[in-house]
């Protein structure tokens, strides 16, 4: 019986530009080729954490009460290990206790830092949302200034944009200074307490604990009774300072020409997040359109133990980006062919053969033929493959320890010496 993979993933297949793009690795790679152009030319360094943490970080980064911790996490076990480690289901704690664990605070603040590879979450596979998925995080750590939180929008956007992506906007908003969340978990539990019996069996847990994260209940019953109270949003009850902070990030955004719609249904249900939050949707993607999102998150490090360090970053989908690409017919570069493909006519020009690949392989992509070949076979090989030119090497060539080129678009030939390989394939690099 034929193999499958564990459901909820998905292989990334060589190139081909008739399979979907989120099933290609090369558009990944793209993807990531992008976005490090981008973070990387505003000052962010790379930073890779290990993809599974400690349990007890992962709850504390991620919330005891989020569906995630609840219900989506997958342990890892090991001999003598009782799930005392998980699959990392998001990036942001990792980062962050690495900045904290290997001292990063002592780099010149604040600390731009960038990373992107798998995230693991045990919930129901569907479009865009899969077992295992990827991410593009960024994370900037050291600084409470409501401009890197500007920024850290903004190059979001640079990332989108530079994709191709014409039909994403930028949805703004606030989760307010830690006093008008814990005023508006008040409000919010004062309002529903008398209707608790109509709220979901998930819901009413969060009643006491974290109201504010009813707000994001996908459950039909809770939307329903939150449509016929019609709880005002936190955004219009924001206390002086984070009105002020919020503004200046819209102020600035505007000044740069960014185009966000502000929404005041944006929540973020845990407490370490404050100020400024925001999603990037596209309607190509589904009913869950968010291809991203981001937000301020002061109070993580003190969560994790560390000291109170202010921090702000995002994470983009990676199968969530090329969904929404393929819906507006956007492709991406695919890998060309080799440079040169060399193929020894005998036997016992193999050696002499894969000395010149390995040469060559200086300046570009080189593929050496598997086993030895007669021309007319070595030429359809290299022209399957998409490669630029042709090396033989025979008995002439051998006797000489030369090699014969030949441009497979100009049907240009030449013979050199070996040693000359390199120079010639530099001219046409």
């Amino acid at each position: 019986m034929t193999p499958t993979r564990p459901t909820g993933t998905q292989d990334l297949l060589p190139d081909s530009g008739r399979a979907p793009l989120n099933l290609r690795a090369q558009a990944f790679e793209h993807i990531r080729s992008v976005a490090r152009h981008v973070l990387t030319h505003a000052g962010a360094a790379r930073i890779e954490t290990p993809m599974f943490e400690p349990t007890d970080l992962v709850q504390r980064g991620v919330g005891d009460g989020s569906d995630i911790v609840r219900k989506e996490m997958f342990s890892v076990s090991h001999a003598g290990s009782h799930g005392d480690a998980v699959l990392r289901p998001e990036g942001t704690a990792g980062v962050m206790r690495a900045y904290l664990q290997n001292g990063l605070s002592q780099r010149p603040s604040p600390v731009r830092l960038w990373t992107d590879g798998p995230m693991f979450r045990a919930e129901r596979p569907q479009k865009g949302r899969l077992r295992q998925f990827h991410q593009v995080d960024y994370e900037v750590i050291g600084s409470a200034e409501p401009a890197l939180d500007a920024e850290a929008v903004a190059l979001m956007w640079d990332v989108i944009t530079a994709l191709g992506l014409t039909g994403a906007r930028i949805r703004l908003g606030s989760v307010g200074a830690p006093r008008d969340r814990e005023d508006y978990s008040a409000y919010l539990r004062d309002m529903l307490t008398p209707h608790a019996a109509r709220l979901s069996p998930d819901s009413q847990a969060r009643l006491e604990r974290s109201p504010m994260r009813i707000l994001d209940s996908k459950d039909s019953g809770d939307q329903a009774l939150l449509t016929e109270l019609a709880p005002r949003p936190l955004l219009e009850r924001l206390g002086p300072d984070a009105r002020a902070h919020f503004d200046q990030v819209c102020s600035l955004l505007r000044a740069w020409d960014m185009p966000f719609d502000i929404d005041p249904g944006i929540v973020r249900g845990l407490d370490y997040y404050t100020q400024t939050a925001w999603e990037v949707h596209h309607g190509g993607v589904g009913a869950k359109s968010a291809l991203g999102g981001g937000g301020r998150y002061d109070g993580l490090a003190a969560a994790l133990g560390g000291p109170p360090t202010p921090a702000v970053g995002w994470a983009l989908g990676i199968e969530r980006v090329l969904i929404a690409m393929d819906t507006e017919d956007l492709d991406v570069p695919l890998t060309g062919g080799p440079l040169l493909y060399v193929a020894a006519l005998g036997p016992e020009h193999v050696a002499l053969a894969g000395r010149a690949a390995r040469l060559g392989r200086a300046v570009g992509a080189c593929e050496l033929a598997a086993r030895p070949i007669k021309p007319s076979a070595a030429l359809g090989h290299a022209l399957r493959r998409g490669a630029r030119v042709i090396g033989l090497v025979g008995d002439n060539e051998a006797e000489r320890a030369e090699i014969t080129l030949k441009e497979l678009a100009s049907g240009r030939q030449i013979t050199i010496p070996i040693t000359d390989l390199p120079g010639a394939l530099e001219a046409l690099a």
